[in-house]
Formats: C-alpha cells, structure tokens, sequence
C-alpha cells in the first residue's frame, strides 16, 4: 500500500520523471549495494538536511520485512523481502517515479537460525539494463537467481551448503560478463556436529548462470563484504574484497587468480571494502568491540599503510571522497580521517547503535542508526550537522540515491525523497 503526501504529487512526480531523468546528463543509476562500485558516493546530486512525512514522494509498505538495500536502473527500483516465520522471499520492483508496485516474485525457501539482527531478506540485489540478480541461503542451498525487469525467472545456480553462525547476508555484483558472488563460510566455533564450510569466491556467466571460475579462500569467520573494482594506474583492473583468513585481497577479475593479499584482519569482515585512489580500505571486528580499519597499498608486495582503531566500523561500509574518508561506527560515532595518513580530521557522536552504510551525496554525508534517526553532515573536513529526520522504525538497510531520488529502506517500508522536495 502507498502511503503519500497528496495524489497530486505522485502525479507531478510521475510527469517530471522523464523531463527530470534525460535532462540530468549527470544521473547515475545505482545499481549495487553501496553504489556505484560500492563507494557509497555521487558526485552530483542533493539531498535534504532534514525532512518529513510531508516531503516524501512516496511511501510503500513491503510485503514482509528485511535489511536488503534498494537498488535501481531507470525508472526501476529493485529490493528483496521475507516473511520471518516461512522464510518465503520476495523479490519486489516498484516504479522510481510514482512507487507503484510493478511485480512481486515469490520464492519458498526454509527457515532457520539467523542472528538477531540478521533476515531472511538480507542481502542487496544487482541489476544491469535487462535484469536483476539476487542472492539467499538456507543450510543446504546458496541460489543467485537472475530475473528480467518484468520479474520472470531467467536462471536459477545453486552453490551448495551454506555454514555460517549468523545466517546470510552477502550481496552479488557485477563485473562484464560476469556475477560476482563471495561464498564466504565458517570454520570456526562450530556447535558439534556441523562441518566446516568452504569459502570462494565465484564468477557466473551473467546470461545462463554457468560457472566461468571459482576460486578458495581460506575458511575461518564468515566475511559478508560485497567486492569492489580497482584500477591500479598503468594495469589491469582487480577485484578487491576482505576476510578474516586472506586480508585483504586481488583477484583477476577474468580469471580469479589470486594476485596479492595481506593478512591484516584479527576478527570478522562485515563491512565491504572501498578504494582510495592507491590504497584499499577494509575493516574488521565484532560485537564486543575491537574494530579496526586498515588501509592497504595494493601490489606483488602489498604493504599496510595505516590502521585505525578509534571509531572503526565494524558492519558500516566507509565512504571515500576526494582525500576524506568518511567512517561510522557502529557505536554511532562518526569520524572523518586523511584517507592519505589515516589521521582524523573530527570525530563526533552522532546517533545510536549504526549497522546501515554512510552515503555521501554532492557534498552532505548522511547517516541511518537502526532506530531510524538519520543524521545529515556536511561532508567536510570540519565537523557540521545540518538536519536529523525520523524514519519511524528499524534501519539497518542502506540508503541509495539514483535520478534525483533518496530511497530509504526500514523494516518493512520503502520511502522516496524526491525531485519535489530536492
């Protein structure tokens, strides 16, 4: 059900749609947890420092509830939801421009254990200009699935048993032809009777969900970090992720050959790595504490430039912008350091406990802890708050911003902020 401000605005905002969208040279589609190649940052675009009911565009009530994060190609927005007693998951598109829903694909599945914080609907979909791929586990089953825009099912792969402590929550990404999926498991703390798992990392052909390689990894935690791109200057691009066992990581992304890693890690990888001109950034840490950042110099010899321990993200991915990068801790600290030296610029407490992302978009940092407090900053070098607003609920899913739009996921409710009110 849509819940919105008048009817007269889905209307107007449903006509400025194309005018807005092909007059805006600069619009990006987001298109993957965190944006574009997971940097969590557009250049160009506004957001709000502070809204209301009032503002939104549209309000969409989800079939079942979920931490999954929006994602978007055109006028498409694309997200996952479960039921939390069957496990039964959705796969949901609604329209960007008037939050219609366009379909809703319907998969059984089997429930089981999750960490408290964790769902059914955990991780984020990919999309490309035909389809949209998604990721879900049960113990005995890990499925990507690839559907079309108009939510029929192209291709089912199934990647085997799934061991974790706290449930799945790994989101897939796309490099050429190529689904990326990092088939992360436990061999740690098992209870008796269960078997260690087999961590890899797996490319599938993106039109017929065939195997194109597969590569181990060393099986320790579970690591939940959605890879990344880097371009080193003068070679080839690599695909760059983190966990407990390797560190910090390359693969060719063509082949998956390993090509370097570094062992930095003490703890669990929640977060997803972010690149930083040279370097690589990842973190690590736990529930109880002892996070910490590391920054590292990719290469034959990769060598760690810096590390940071106060005010470490532990889930939240950090966002990198220019010579900044941005961190929030899940403790609701946020902090802004040289991406260059690691030293921090400001360090403040903005909200309470944090598990969604930080994005960044133009030049205003915003902020969701899981009560739905959201924090606007001025994404600088000195500390300034702009605005706070009131989710009403449950936030651990990432915001995404595409075509002029702030699309805002709680437990059970998909909002659009949009080109009205920007």
């Amino acid at each position: 059900m849509i819940r919105s401000s008048s009817r007269l605005c889905l209307i107007v905002s449903s006509l400025v749609f194309a005018f807005w969208a092909s007059s805006d040279s600069n619009a990006q589609d987001w298109t993957r947890f965190h944006g574009p190649n997971g940097s969590g940052y557009i250049a160009d675009g506004k957001i709000p420092d502070s809204w209301t009911a009032d503002d939104e565009a549209w309000s969409a009530e989800l079939p079942g509830g979920g931490i999954s994060s929006p994602v978007a190609w055109g006028d498409k927005v694309f997200l996952l939801a479960a039921d939390p007693k069957t496990a039964v998951r959705h796969v949901l598109a609604y329209q960007l421009s008037s939050g219609k829903q366009l379909w809703d694909k319907t998969f059984d599945s089997v429930p089981h254990h999750l960490h408290k914080r964790n769902r059914f609907a955990a991780s984020t979909p990919c999309c490309d200009e035909k389809f949209v791929y998604v990721a879900w586990s049960e113990p005995q089953h890990t499925t990507v699935s690839c559907l079309t825009h108009e939510g029929e099912l192209v291709w089912q792969r199934d990647l085997g048993r799934w061991q974790s402590q706290h449930g799945f929550a790994t989101s897939p990404m796309l490099y050429e032809d190529f689904v990326i999926v990092f088939d992360s498991q436990q061999a740690r703390q098992l209870k008796p009777g269960e078997t260690a798992g087999e961590s890899k990392m797996v490319a599938l052909n993106r039109q017929t969900g065939q195997m194109v390689w597969e590569t181990p990894l060393e099986t320790t935690n579970v690591c939940y970090g959605t890879p990344c791109v880097y371009q080193p200057a003068g070679g080839a691009a690599q695909l760059v992720d983190a966990n407990t066992g390797n560190g910090l990581f390359g693969l060719d992304p063509k082949t998956g050959k390993m090509l370097w890693n570094l062992k930095v890690f003490r703890s669990r990888c929640c977060s997803s790595p972010v690149v930083a001109g040279d370097l690589v950034l990842g973190s690590a840490g736990s529930g109880g504490g002892g996070n910490h950042l590391v920054a590292v110099r990719p290469g034959e010899e990769p060598t760690e430039a810096y590390r940071v321990e106060r005010g470490a993200p532990y889930v939240p991915t950090s966002v990198v912008v220019g010579d900044m990068a941005f961190l929030c801790g899940d403790n609701g600290v946020a902090t802004c350091i040289d991406v260059n030296s690691g030293e921090p610029y400001w360090t403040r407490r903005i909200g309470g406990t944090i598990s969604s992302s930080p994005i960044v978009v133009g030049d205003k940092l915003l902020t969701i802890d899981m009560d739905g407090k959201a924090t606007v900053l001025r994404a600088g070098k000195k500390f300034e708050k702009l605005g706070t607003a009131d989710l009403h609920g449950n936030v651990q899913a990432t915001p995404a911003y595409t075509q002029g739009y702030l699309l805002l996921r709680s437990e059970n409710r998909l909002t659009a902020i949009g080109p009205k009110r920007l």
